[in-house]
């Protein structure tokens, strides 16, 4: 069996320098120590070596046996895919914990403002599934197009801007399946901003006066081809009142068309489509906490940027194959997907470490001085 050049490339030749981004070698260990991941050394060695095997699997998309076998030729571990199973579902912490330091090592500064973040939820199911087995969770940093916060969770969980963390300055884009009261105004009590798409029945907007606010009335005073906003205002679960905008512009005639015949096709399944919804289907209308000195047309070419999320998941369904997991239970599906998330982070980082102020493609370890204190001497 030969091992494949991107295989050997990545998994052998590249693999120090893609530990140095996860903390180096001592890291990598103490996490999978600490989290029961590695106990002892039994047929695989070390930690490191554990990690590589598991990228093999999950992300060079090779069985147990495969993995098992390449391994042996590699001169890395004579290890059955028995074996290898029993120390793979118990990886889920370790790669969890990892992934996060990921995360958290590509923060921005506090000198960074105005952080645009695109956040987008989608399926994965199990190979041979009908329904959604799991949900990924996703926020995309703008500026740099590479993921700053992940959550992975079961079927059930739904799409909520509360699962994100939120730091002042910060601008959060989504569908309208995040226009959500609670979650909205969680968003403001961080200090960041909200600009969300807006379902014509999900949050009652309020005039400032605190009269109801006539969405249709505003929708159809729009004019031709220009952006209208509103003030309006909507209070939280707890009674709080958020003031904000409602900013909207009409869809040319084939636009709105082709959104009508899309409304049709989905809700026509599950009986009569109330008439309302077709109208507000001939709109774009989003809800933002943004300043008034961001204007209308401003503030929906910013949503424009909101696509690039969805590219994103494109991206990680086609290229890492996240989509559609071979594995049967739970607890292996999260270790899968956990290793191709981190290697599609790792990826970014070893393309920005090299485009930016790395010269060398990869960060040292910390602990590392430019002189001793007897040099200094």
């Amino acid at each position: 069996m030969e091992l494949r050049v991107e295989e050997r490339e990545w998994v052998q030749l590249e693999w120090p320098y893609m530990v140095r981004f996860l903390g180096g070698e001592e890291r990598v260990s103490e996490v999978a120590y600490r989290t029961g991941a590695f106990v002892r050394s039994r047929e695989v060695e070390s930690p490191s070596e554990l990690l590589q095997l598991l990228m093999t699997w999950a992300v060079a998309e090779r069985s147990l046996r495969e993995t098992a076998a390449l391994s042996a030729e590699a001169g890395m571990a004579d290890v059955s895919d028995v074996a290898l199973l029993k120390r793979f579902r118990k990886a889920g912490d370790w790669l969890g914990e990892l992934l996060a330091g990921l995360l958290a090592g590509d923060q921005p500064t506090a000198s960074e403002l105005l952080r645009i973040r695109l956040i987008d939820a989608s399926s994965i199911r199990r190979r041979g599934g009908r329904g959604t087995d799991a949900r990924l969770h996703l926020s995309l940093d703008l500026s740099t197009h590479r993921i700053d916060e992940v959550e992975l969770t079961d079927a059930q969980a739904g799409e909520t801007l509360d699962r994100f963390t939120f730091k002042p300055g910060d601008i959060a884009i989504a569908d309208r399946g995040y226009a959500h009261r609670g979650a909205l105004s969680s968003v403001v009590q961080a200090g960041a901003f909200f600009l969300v798409r807006l379902p014509w029945s999900n949050v009652p907007l309020e005039t400032q006066q605190g009269e109801p606010f006539d969405l249709f009335a505003a929708l159809r005073g729009l004019g031709e081809a220009s952006a209208g906003e509103f003030p309006v205002q909507f209070r939280s679960p707890d009674g709080e009142v958020l003031p904000c905008r409602f900013v909207a512009v009409r869809k040319s005639e084939a636009a709105a068309a082709e959104s009508r015949k899309k409304v049709l096709k989905e809700r026509g399944k599950h009986g009569v489509v109330d008439p309302r919804t077709l109208e507000a289907a001939g709109y774009v209308f989003v809800l933002t906490n943004l300043p008034s000195e961001i204007s209308a047309e401003s503030v929906l070419e910013l949503y424009r940027f909101r696509w690039q999320v969805e590219m994103k998941f494109k991206t990680l369904k086609s290229v890492l194959h996240l989509g559609n997991v071979p594995v049967r239970s739970p607890e292996l599906l999260r270790v899968y997907v956990t290793a191709k998330l981190l290697v599609a982070l790792l990826i970014d980082a070893l393309i920005s470490a090299a485009e930016s102020f790395f010269p060398w493609g990869y960060p040292l370890p910390s602990h590392q001085l430019v002189a001793s204190d007897s040099a200094a001497d």
